[in-house]
Order: structure tokens, then sequence, then C-alpha cells
């Protein structure tokens, strides 16, 4: 995945079982569970055959409260560290620090200055950094 592309997407939702219910009936998508780094929980990974296409993730917890039901783009960076301090300086506002996710990467989700959330992550295997879509493999869920 090249610099700046977008690499996943997920939902976050207060009611998953709700989610996976619709999505499974109107796209045919079947779930695999993946435990979440921080704070314990489900991610699910939502697969057509074998081929990963997006995420869920459960918005648990009072820090969510009020929060809207929203899919979230995550976009692919070659360090995120650095790039959250370029986004910082440019207005932005961190929601989630940088952090590691084992055999995915590193990731972080900033508001950019219009209010809109995104991810980016830094994939732990870099090596289709610049290859085109057809090339591309799809990231592994980006649990939080």
């Amino acid at each position: 995945m090249s610099h700046g592309s977008f690499c996943w997407n997920e939902l976050m939702t207060h009611d998953v079982e709700k989610a996976k219910a619709f999505y499974s009936k109107s796209v045919g998508w079947a779930f695999d569970p993946m435990p979440m780094v921080e704070g314990g929980g489900t991610y699910w990974v939502a697969k057509i055959d074998d081929r990963r296409v997006g995420g869920i993730f459960p918005m648990d917890g009072s820090q969510f409260k009020g929060v809207p039901d929203q899919w979230v783009s995550i976009l692919a960076v070659d360090n995120v560290d650095a790039r959250v301090k370029k986004a910082t300086s440019a207005g932005a506002k961190v929601m989630k620090g940088p952090f590691d996710i084992p055999n995915v990467g590193r990731v972080a989700y900033v508001q950019e200055p219009g209010g809109a959330m995104i991810g980016w992550l830094t994939p732990v295997d870099t090596s289709s950094m610049g290859a085109t879509d057809e090339k591309r493999e799809p990231t592994k869920a980006a649990a939080r």
C-alpha cells in the first residue's frame, strides 16, 4: 500500500451484533473475532470468503457516550508518529495517540481541523508500500 492511500475502513458502533447482522444479511460478510490490544474486548474483522474487507469496533464505555455510530477510514502512512506531529502542527486534534497492534502495525486516530476523524496506520509489512491496488494486500484489522 502506498503512503497516503486508504487501506482500511472500520465501523465504530454501540451495537455490534446489530451491525454484524445487517452487513451479513445485506452484503454477505462473515466475521472473525480479534482481541483488542487496549482495554480488552473484541474487534470484528469483516470478510468476504477469505478476504478481509473491513472491521467493526465496539464503542463500549463512558468515553463513547453521545458518539454516533460512524465509519472511519484509515490511511497508510510511512511513519505514524512523525505524521501525528505534523498533523497537530497543522491544527489536528489527537483522538488516540499512536499505539501498536501486534502483527498489524502502529496506528493513531486524529480529528482534522474540519472535524472529521481519520486513522493513520504504519503497517508491520511495508513491502507493498507503493504497490498498485491490484497488488495491494489488505492490512489486518486496525483494532484498538
